[in-house]
């Protein structure tokens, strides 16, 4: 079983970001693998069974942030709040844990995968 992790942070003000709605799905096939959130330290481990699908096949997961930023305690004028963040990958090695960290912000976010070795 392949395992899928993430962990993510508030740029805005240094803390971890829980409470986010996660789901990744198979773009090949249409299938949502998972549903969940963030838990409270803004961290997710979901294991996947990805043994039967071909190694090319391309997954997508969706971090639903606008929820997220309009409970936080921002400033409204002017503010650009980010709706989805949504990354696209492949999950090669069907035994590999697949890392997936992003640091947010109400404008934008950066992210970085572990290549499984």
């Amino acid at each position: 079983m392949a395992l899928v992790t993430s962990h993510t942070l508030n740029s805005s003000n240094g803390t971890h970001a829980g409470g986010i709605a996660v789901t990744l799905s198979n773009l090949d096939n249409g299938d949502v693998l998972f549903t969940g959130y963030m838990d409270e330290g803004g961290r997710l481990s979901e294991t996947v069974d990805v043994s039967g699908a071909d190694p090319k096949t391309v997954y997508e997961i969706c971090f639903t942030t606008a929820p997220y930023w309009h409970a936080q305690d921002l400033p409204q004028q002017g503010a650009r709040i980010s709706d989805q963040i949504v990354l696209r990958f492949s999950m090669p090695d069907p035994d590999a844990r697949y890392h997936m960290p992003v640091i947010l912000s109400p404008n934008g976010y950066s992210v970085w995968m572990s290549i499984p070795e």
